[in-house]
């Protein structure tokens, strides 16, 4: 039997002892090859979850298993050549190029040793770090962007190559928050239709926050809501995005019908009255 990606067990979070709970008593699988959203509110612990599960916070109480080994066990590097994050994060100080930002997510899989072995550029990687990487810039259709700085690419195109970081990281899985937030409507549907497209050829489990109900309707095989600390609701998106559920959520009227194209819940909210 194949063990979950990951099994969340009970497990409470705050990030320190005088500050109130962020997430209580939460537990939920996510199966290997499934794209999951996270949704809620503002506050509502999406962040914290995902950075539980990228091993980049510990609950105070709770279990949480990758692939069934409990993760507090596991040391950062395994868990890097395992999960790939994608956080919400500008640009670095230094105008290093796309390649050699994609061949940064080879550090994990470094054989030198170090302190000019975390330097991009000084010559640890390998030839197949080079053809994993550029294998991550076709995948993300940037192989043409290669040589160009990072301070001159659009919104669109880092956030592709952030993306084709965690790829040549090696992953199976990519936790992913708010990818595509600042993008407008083409590139936002841009990244998810990515995102879908690795899930679905290659395999990988994907966790992605996001504020936006109607691309995660859309993009996500299931969806997990947290309200008030835990999870309100969870499973596929006709089961979550009710409005009655989103009513008591988000504590304001939205509209929700059928997708013209997919049959998926569409959310609208009401607009105003015109006067004639």
């Amino acid at each position: 039997m194949t063990a979950h990606a990951y099994q969340v067990s009970a497990v409470n979070f705050r990030h320190s002892a005088r500050q109130p709970w962020v997430l209580e008593n939460v537990n939920f699988t996510v199966a290997p090859g499934e794209f999951v959203g996270v949704i809620g509110p503002n506050g509502a612990g999406k962040t914290s979850l995902l950075n539980l599960m990228g091993r980049l916070a510990r609950p105070q109480s709770g279990v949480i298993r990758l692939f069934g080994e409990d993760l507090a066990t596991l040391n950062p590097s395994g868990v890097a050549r395992i999960v790939a994050m994608v956080p919400q994060e500008g640009r670095p100080a230094f105008a290093f190029s796309v390649l050699e930002t994609v061949l940064m997510g080879r550090f994990p899989h470094r054989k030198a040793t170090g302190l000019f072995a975390s330097v991009a550029g000084a010559g640890w990687e390998s030839e197949d770090d080079h053809r994993i990487a550029w294998c991550a810039l076709a995948d993300t259709g940037i192989s043409h962007l290669a040589d160009r700085s990072i301070d001159t690419l659009s919104g669109g195109e880092w956030q592709r190559v952030v993306i084709a970081r965690a790829l040549a990281q090696g992953p199976r899985i990519l936790l992913l928050d708010e990818p595509t937030a600042h993008l407008d409507l083409q590139h936002q549907i841009d990244i998810c239709a990515l995102l879908r497209r690795v899930n679905e050829t290659q395999g990988f489990t994907i966790v992605m926050v996001s504020h936006d109900l109607n691309l995660a309707s859309q993009y996500c095989d299931r969806l997990l809501l947290l309200h008030e600390h835990g999870i309100a609701a969870s499973g596929s998106p006709e089961h979550v995005l009710s409005a009655d559920v989103l009513r008591r959520v988000y504590g304001c009227e939205i509209l929700v019908d059928a997708h013209p194209i997919s049959g998926l819940p569409r959310i609208t909210v009401p607009g105003r009255a015109r006067v004639n």
